[in-house]
C-alpha cells in the first residue's frame, strides 16, 4: 500500500476509534469513573510493556528513565492525561457526551491560546477572530447550561496542556505512553486494592464480559495512539488537522442519536458558533500553508535552473 494512503488510513482509524469511545465507556457503566480510569492506567501499562518488548525499545526506555528533567515533564504529562481521561469517563457516565464532544471541538482554539500565553506566539488577524468567535460560543453555551461548560473546558485545557508538554519533551508515542502509565500505575493499584477490600470493585463481580472490557481498556488506549503516531509520520499536518474533527463529530452524534442527550436550539447555536470559529481557523491554516509552499517553490526555482544548465 502507498505510504501516504496507509498514513491516511491509520489517521482515519485512530479518529474513528476515539470517536466511538463513548460506546465503550458507557458499557462499563456499572463501574465508577475512577475505577475505570484506574483500570485503564494499569492495563495500558501492561499493553505497552508487550508493545515495547515486541519492538525491542527497552534501551530507549532505560535512557529516558535516566533523564531527570524529561521524567519530571513526563510526570506532569501523566497527571494532565489522567485528568483528561477521568473527566471524559465521568462525562460519559453522567450522560454528558455532547458537552465532552464540545471540549474536543474547542481544543484547537485552546491550543492557539496556549501559543500566545506560553510560547509568546504572534497571531494572525484571522486567528484572533477565531479565538473571539470561540469565546462568544462559550458565553452562549454558559447561558444555555446555566453554568460554565466545565467538562468541555477541562477536557480542552487538559488535552491542550498535555500536547504542549509532550511537544517540548519530544517523546516517541510508545515509550511515552509506557512511562506515563508507569507514573500513574502505583496510585491506580492502591485505589483498586482499596475498593476491592471495600467490596466495591466491579472487576470479577459484575460479569466476565465486564471484566474483559475493563482489561481491554488498555488495548483501546494504545491502538489509536500508535496508529496516530504512524500517521503523523506520513500525512501532511493539514490532513491530520481536518481528520481530528471526526472524533468530536462522532461523539456528538453518539450523544444525541444513541444516548438521547438533549441538544436544544440555544446549545446547537453555541456549537454552530464553535464550528464557525474552527472553519475560520482551518481556512487560515490552509491559506498560510499554501502561501508558504508557493514561496518555497519560488525560492527553489532559480536553483533548479542553475542545476539544469549545461556546464
Amino acid at each position: 500500500m502507498d505510504p501516504l494512503r496507509r498514513g491516511y488510513l491509520s489517521a482515519l482509524t485512530a479518529n474513528v476509534l476515539w470517536g466511538v469511545f463513548p460506546l465503550y465507556f458507557h458499557a462499563l457503566r456499572p463501574a465508577g469513573a475512577v475505577e475505570v480510569l484506574a483500570h485503564r492506567v494499569v492495563w495500558s501499562l501492561l499493553t505497552m510493556v508487550l508493545v515495547i518488548a515486541a519492538i525491542r525499545h527497552w534501551r530507549r526506555v532505560g535512557s529516558l528513565l535516566k533523564q531527570t528533567k524529561r521524567m519530571a515533564g513526563l510526570a506532569a504529562a501523566a497527571v494532565l492525561i489522567a485528568v483528561n481521561w477521568g473527566v471524559y469517563i465521568f462525562a460519559v457516565n453522567t450522560d454528558r457526551v455532547v458537552e465532552a464532544s464540545l471540549g474536543y471541538f474547542i481544543n484547537p482554539l485552546f491550543v492557539i491560546l496556549l501559543g500566545v500565553l506560553v510560547l509568546r506566539e504572534r497571531l494572525r488577524p484571522l486567528q484572533w477572530s477565531a479565538l473571539g468567535i470561540g469565546a462568544v460560543a462559550v458565553v452562549v453555551l454558559s447561558v444555555d447550561y446555566g453554568r460554565l461548560p466545565w467538562i468541555a473546558l477541562t477536557l480542552a485545557a487538559s488535552f491542550g496542556c498535555y500536547g504542549l508538554v509532550k511537544k517540548r519533551l519530544g517523546l516517541p508515542a510508545a515509550e511515552g505512553l509506557l512511562l506515563e502509565s508507569g507514573v500513574l500505575t502505583l496510585p491506580a493499584l492502591v485505589y483498586l486494592f482499596w475498593i476491592t477490600n471495600q467490596h466495591e470493585s466491579t472487576f470479577g463481580t459484575v460479569s466476565t464480559w465486564h471484566s474483559v472490557m475493563l482489561a481491554g481498556s488498555g488495548l483501546l488506549t494504545a491502538v489509536p495512539l500508535l496508529l496516530f503516531a504512524e500517521a503523523a509520520n506520513r500525512v501532511p499536518l493539514s490532513g491530520l488537522g481536518i481528520l481530528q474533527y471526526l472524533t468530536p463529530t462522532l461523539q456528538l452524534i453518539i450523544g444525541v442519536a444513541i444516548f438521547s442527550e438533549p441538544l436544544p436550539p440555544a446549545r446547537l447555536a453555541g456549537f454552530v458558533i464553535v464550528w464557525l470559529a474552527l472553519a475560520l481557523f482551518t481556512w487560515d491554516a490552509f491559506r498560510v500553508a499554501r502561501r508558504n509552499r508557493a514561496a518555497r517553490n519560488t525560492a527553489a526555482a532559480p536553483h533548479d535552473e542553475t542545476a539544469a544548465a549545461p556546464a
